[in-house]
This record gives structure tokens, C-alpha cells and sequence, in this order.
């Protein structure tokens, strides 16, 4: 063993390994290199066992010699990878990233417009002391339409154009489930499961087999709005829609109220707004056309016989409803001219918001 560790056999070893590591062209080579000679059972590594077995002064000079072998061998082992790797990738010091330069800006998400007008005009009512809840969006006839006093082969049923469901059937074969045409039938479901007062407002969507164009879509929002509770009278309906028509375009509003039909509420009216853009006098107007008024909502007194289908006596209760389009409040609120923009997907059209 002594002989192996003369200072000519480490040269040889010292040759022999670096001739090989000169010849390693990929990693799988320069591992088994590795293995060969600096590896737990490798050339090297057996050399060095030796030591333990020379005299105090010879192993002191040999050790010295076998580690500095060591400490060779590993280093070029390390310029080797280096070079390995700046030929497969380049010089990865030149790609580095400069960590000191800011970010490229990351294109950040926002809220599509419609949910924006639904949250700020469900906050206004919120305020009102009103209660935010939602309901189904696939809807049985009889909240959809019976309750709210609209029966089978009444005319008032042409009003809303529906998607009727085969899913349920009744005795005579019509269909009883639809997608909901208005958040209205949340009136129902509210009052049959909650005694009075009553104070909600319902945002969602809603769905009618109709043909598109700028102020049509076949599916919208819609918020609805109810309130229920001995004494409530016209002057509370006309009050609360007024500070509702305040909140939303400006203190300096002035509203109008006009008689209009709604199968579920007697007496019915819609509320129109004055126009924000111009004095009614001008027949190009963007928001008005020169009428110089603009509808927002309809609404009305709670039809006796709402209160009835759902338990109430109309004699001991009353209440007001209301009913908006958001998207059509956001159109005459920011100028849009085509409803479809909403459901486009275009971006130009949603960053605006």
C-alpha cells in the first residue's frame, strides 16, 4: 500500500483522471467519472484509505498530497459542468435576470360593468335599510306567473316572452318550470316564508325568447325591489324612489311618476327621471331624444291578490314593488347606446369601466 501512495502514483492517478474528465462530453459521463474516481469506492477515494496504514511522518506528507489531489479533481470536475452547461444554454450569468428592475405590469382583472351598476344600486338600498337576496334562475310557473295574479290564458302572459323547461309537466301536459322572465316571483317565495315587515331587494338574471337589438337581450339583469308591512302607503313608494333616483344620477334630480299596467301591483306606475344631458329641447340628445324624460323603473302598490295567494290579508297589509333593468340604467348613466355591448366580450368596450 505504500507504494501506491508514492508521490509517482498519485501523478499517474492524478494524469489519468483528468485525461478522462477532458474526455466527458455530456452528464451522464462526468456522474460516472465521478463515481470512478471520487466516488465511496472510487480510485482515489482507496488511494486515500491507505493513509491510516504509513508511519506518522509519511502520512503526514502523502495525506497532504492525496488531498490536494482531492481538492484538484473536484474543481475541475466543477469547470467542467460549467462548461458543459454554457454550451447547451450560453452563459447564464449574461441571461441572468436583473432582480433590481421593476416588473413587467401584470394585466389585472376588474369587475364587469354589470355587476358594477347591480352592487351600486343594491348599495343605495341597502343603505334604505332593504335586505339584498337572490333567488333561482330556473323558476316554477306557479311563482313565475300565478302568484303574482298572471294565470293561465291571462293577457298578460304575451307581456313576457319565455323559455319554457320540459323537465316538468302538469296533468294536461304544459310545461311548469321556465327560466325565470323577471326577479318577481322572489316576491312570492318572500312573503310565503316571512311574515311582514318585509323589506328585500333581489338582483339577478333573467331570460326572454325575443329578438336582440341595441335596447333588447334575451338575457339581462333585473333587480327587484319589495316592501310589506301595516300602513305602508303611495307617499313611501314615491319617497324611497325618489331618494333611489337621487343616490344614482345626482341630488338635482326631479322624478315623474305616470300611471302604467303591471299585472302584480294596483295601482302601477313608471318613474321617469329629468334629463341630465340636455333641457328637453334638443331632438339629437344622446340620452333623452328631447323628451326631456327618461324611465328608469316601473313599480306600484302590491296587488291584493299577491297578498292573498301568499297568506297575507290584504285588509291588515299592504306594500310597494319595483322592478329596474340595470344594464338600462347603466346605459343612460354612461352613455352607452347598444345593450349587446354588455355581453360582447369585448374588451375595448369593458375597460372603459
Amino acid at each position: 500500500m505504500a507504494d501506491d501512495l508514492s508521490q509517482t502514483n498519485l501523478d499517474a492517478l492524478r494524469n489519468a483522471a483528468l485525461g478522462e474528465l477532458d474526455a466527458a462530453t455530456d452528464d451522464a459521463g462526468l456522474e460516472a467519472w465521478r463515481i470512478a474516481y471520487l466516488g465511496r469506492s472510487g480510485k482515489l477515494t482507496a488511494v486515500l484509505r491507505g493513509v491510516a496504514q504509513l508511519s506518522p511522518e509519511e502520512r503526514r506528507t502523502v495525506g497532504a498530497a492525496g488531498n490536494q489531489l482531492k481538492a484538484l479533481l473536484d474543481q475541475r470536475l466543477g469547470g467542467k459542468r460549467t462548461a458543459l452547461e454554457t454550451a447547451r444554454f450560453g452563459n447564464l450569468a449574461e441571461d441572468a435576470i436583473d432582480i433590481s428592475l421593476p416588473g413587467r405590469p401584470v394585466a389585472m382583472g376588474r369587475l364587469h360593468p354589470s355587476t358594477l351598476i347591480v352592487r351600486e344600486i343594491t348599495d343605495i338600498f341597502r343603505s334604505m335599510g332593504f335586505q339584498v337576496v337572490e333567488g333561482p334562475e330556473v323558476e316554477l310557473d306557479r311563482y313565475n306567473f300565478e302568484a303574482l295574479n298572471i294565470p293561465k290564458d291571462h293577457p298578460a302572459r304575451d307581456m313576457f316572452d319565455t323559455f319554457w323547461l320540459d323537465a316538468n309537466r302538469d296533468a294536461n301536459g304544459d310545461s311548469t318550470m321556465l327560466l325565470r322572465t323577471h326577479t318577481s316571483p322572489m316576491q312570492a317565495r318572500i312573503m310565503e316564508a316571512n311574515e311582514p315587515p318585509i323589506r328585500v331587494v333581489v338582483p339577478g338574471k333573467c331570460y326572454r325568447y325575443e329578438a336582440t337589438d341595441a335596447t333588447h337581450e334575451s338575457q339581462f339583469y333585473q333587480i327587484e325591489g319589495l316592501a310589506v308591512d301595516r300602513g305602508i302607503t303611495f307617499a313611501n313608494l314615491k319617497h324611497t324612489l325618489h331618494e333611489f333616483a337621487r343616490r344614482l344620477f345626482g341630488s338635482e334630480r326631479k322624478v315623474r311618476f305616470r300611471c302604467d299596467y303591471f299585472p302584480f301591483v294596483e295601482p302601477g306606475v313608471d318613474l321617469s327621471i329629468d334629463c341630465f344631458s340636455c333641457d328637453g329641447t334638443d331632438p339629437h340628445c344622446r340620452i333623452c331624444r328631447g323628451a326631456g324624460w327618461m324611465e328608469i323603473m316601473g313599480a306600484g302598490m302590491v296587488h291584493p291578490n299577491v297578498l292573498r295567494n301568499v297568506g297575507y290579508d290584504p285588509n291588515e297589509y299592504t306594500g310597494f314593488a319595483f322592478g329596474l333593468g340595470p344594464e338600462r340604467i347603466a346605459m343612460l348613466k354612461y352613455g352607452i347606446e347598444d345593450i349587446r355591448l354588455f355581453y360582447g366580450n369585448d374588451i375595448r368596450f369593458l375597460r372603459q369601466f
